[in-house]
């Protein structure tokens, strides 16, 4: 029996394989291939790309800054202050006239006294005799004293200015010989003041006296505030006889001398 001769040994041929982790799988979470060797390009996630999406920075605020609010709540303060003023100023200065006149300090409010011989209105001939020194009102001249922010330089007739005053004329009085300077004062006041008009005046107790119609304030200095606060809300206010004239009045000084027109009459 002959043997067959034996051929070229067969050498299988060698597959290198990476690490296994069983069946020839790659090992969970293990490295790719190629991705430790040096110069290997890394993976960077672009367009298509399948890697991960770019994480965006979160901010952090810092410290908030006072400073504007600070301001703002300064300016939201004034303006309440401002506003509360204005509230408060206007319920002060409220009420009716009568009451402004009646809160000056020093004003005599002869209307609530209904004294029959001031509150009389009708109108008489001749020199009349008054209660109040200057008078501020009664019976009258038919004639009014013209008061157009007129200035006598001598006393005036009392019935021809108590027409002026139920007219809603602020009469000034001064005291003869007031200083010059105290006198100017008081012109400053009437010049060019419609209802307004002024004269000296024989035997005043105080050295001005401001009358309208029922009301009355003596002063000692022209620069006291309450004329002003006086002449402010009783000029025209103060009238009994709303929209009568001041003009084309009696313009003499001295005693009374001309007889009325329409004597024992209501009116203008």
């Amino acid at each position: 029996m002959s043997m067959s001769t034996p051929g070229p040994e067969r050498v299988p041929s060698t597959v290198k394989v990476g690490k296994t982790s069983g069946q020839g799988k790659p090992p969970a979470g293990g490295s790719r291939p190629g991705a430790s060797r040096p110069g290997a390009k890394k993976q960077t996630p672009g367009k298509g790309g399948k890697g991960r999406k770019p994480v965006t920075p979160v901010k952090v605020s810092g410290s908030r800054n006072w400073g504007p609010i600070a301001v703002a709540g300064v300016v939201v303060l004034i303006a309440v202050g401002i506003i509360g003023y204005g509230v408060f100023a206007a319920v002060k200065g409220g009420g009716s006239w009568e009451d402004r006149v009646n809160a000056i300090d020093g004003v005599v409010d002869y209307r609530a006294q209904k004294n029959a011989a001031i509150d009389a209105r009708d109108h008489k001939d001749g020199t009349l005799q008054y209660i109040t020194s200057p008078p501020v009102g009664g019976a009258h001249n038919g004639v009014w004293q013209n008061c157009m922010g007129d200035v006598y330089t001598e006393p005036i007739a009392n019935e021809h200015a108590v027409h002026s005053l139920e007219h809603g004329a602020v009469w000034i009085t001064y005291k003869q010989g007031l200083a010059a300077d105290q006198v100017e004062e008081l012109k400053q006041k009437v010049q060019g003041q419609d209802y307004m008009f002024m004269s000296p005046y024989a035997g005043l107790d105080k050295n001005i006296s401001l009358q309208v119609w029922g009301y009355q304030l003596k002063v000692d200095n022209a620069d006291d505030s309450r004329i002003d606060e006086f002449i402010k809300n009783a000029r025209l206010n103060a009238s009994m006889e709303p929209g009568a004239a001041c003009s084309s009045g009696n313009t003499t000084t001295g005693p009374v001398t001309a007889a009325a027109t329409g004597t024992g009459m209501t009116g203008s």
